[in-house]
């Protein structure tokens, strides 16, 4: 079973990020760009938060606000649960699960963000792991 940090050494790129300051509009045209469903929230290096499709979703369209005129940090989820790089894909997986989230970011021990896994790249690793399994469990009863 992998960890996260061994699971982000595969990944092709860091986190994509944006400050409090940005519009919910050029946070949305780098999520489409990317092909992502969330971008971190960054102040002066520091995590400040996390905006999601869902925040989108349920702070700007449901109230009527404009995505040109609203800044990230009026409608970004503040309260950020992360993970340490050291947790097990399993881990993580048990945790998104039970909190209902999508994304989560990967800080050290320091609070420094190391990387973000998806719900997407969790499953993946797991499908990997269960074929890797298979393949193993079946040259084993062939021999």
């Amino acid at each position: 079973m992998k960890t996260l940090k061994q699971l982000l050494g595969e990944k092709p790129r860091a986190p994509l990020s944006v400050a409090p300051d940005d519009s919910v509009f050029s946070a949305l045209e780098l999520m489409a760009k990317h092909d992502i469903g969330a971008v971190l929230v960054m102040r002066d290096g520091q995590l400040a938060g996390i905006f999601s499709e869902r925040d989108y979703a349920r702070k700007v369209i449901l109230l009527g606000k404009s995505s040109k005129e609203t800044a990230i940090r009026e409608i970004m989820t503040e309260k950020v649960l992360y993970a340490l790089p050291e947790q097990t894909t399993d881990q993580a997986m048990a945790l998104m699960t039970e909190k209902h989230i999508r994304h989560l970011p990967v800080l050290d021990a320091g609070k420094h963000v190391i990387g973000m896994v998806s719900i997407g790249d969790l499953v993946k690793e797991t499908i990997s792991q269960q074929a890797f399994l298979i393949k193993q469990l079946e040259q084993y009863i062939a021999s």
